[in-house]
């Protein structure tokens, strides 16, 4: 059965979002959304709120939605947040996950795999995010999952730049995080707890410095400066 357009229109913005193909921060245009899909108002704001209550969009009286925002502020946050709640989403999908969910995961990875060797940067994002959101499922734990799924709109986003190696150094830790998957889909999957902690904050730790480099980039050459801004220069 063909996609409604509300459905349609749902889906792409989130992919688009997750892309970056829509900016972080940037404004929605409600009227240019719904000529695009052939919607009336009505369920592009039903959309919009959907994808605020998500974390995709902020919205606030007297103005249309913006992409949530990806400034310093909230980068902070995200890098004191993330390995918590990806070490205790592991630990509790190690412990509660059930046996029907491990095909699925092992599916996803399959995909993953395939995405990065082929260097599909986008995609191999997007099966990130869902090989990681399946863990927050198998976890089964309503309290952090919601908090997983925000974090994981932020990571798709940044992870845009960790899947476009661009040194030897970059590709051998793409591989080695398609690994980690492969290991920590073993620990689930024996229900090593303590096991898939340690490979979760390794994964974690692995990509982070690739990660805040969108929000520490290399400072400028020296030579670029001119002498009186070099005696001010830290």
């Amino acid at each position: 059965m063909p996609t409604d357009r509300k459905t349609q229109c749902l889906e792409d913005l989130r992919m688009r979002i997750l892309r970056q193909d829509i900016a972080p921060g940037a404004d929605l245009d409600e009227a240019a959304i719904c000529a695009e899909y052939g919607l009336s108002r009505t369920p592009v704001r039903e959309i919009f709120q959907r994808l605020a209550g998500e974390g995709y969009l902020t919205a606030g009286q007297n103005r249309g939605p913006k992409v949530a925002s990806m400034d310093l502020a909230v980068m902070r946050m995200f890098f004191q947040t993330a390995p918590m709640i990806y070490a205790n989403v592991a630990r509790l999908a190690a412990e509660n996950r059930r046996t029907d969910e491990i095909a699925p995961l092992k599916d996803t990875q399959g995909q993953f795999r395939a995405a990065a060797q082929a260097g599909d940067a986008s995609r191999a994002a997007l099966l990130n995010h869902r090989f990681h959101r399946q863990i927050g499922e198998m976890a089964h734990n309503p309290y952090l999952l919601p908090s997983l799924n925000r974090m994981l709109i932020d990571h798709t986003r940044l992870s845009q730049t960790f899947y476009r190696p661009a040194s030897e150094d970059e590709e051998a830790r793409v591989k080695k995080a398609v690994d980690h998957h492969d290991a920590m889909i073993a620990a689930i999957e024996a229900q090593d707890a303590e096991g898939i902690v340690a490979l979760t904050i390794d994964h974690w730790n692995l990509s982070r410095d690739r990660l805040e480099r969108f929000v520490s980039p290399d400072p400028l050459p020296l030579d670029v400066l001119s002498n009186e801004d070099r005696k001010h220069a830290v």
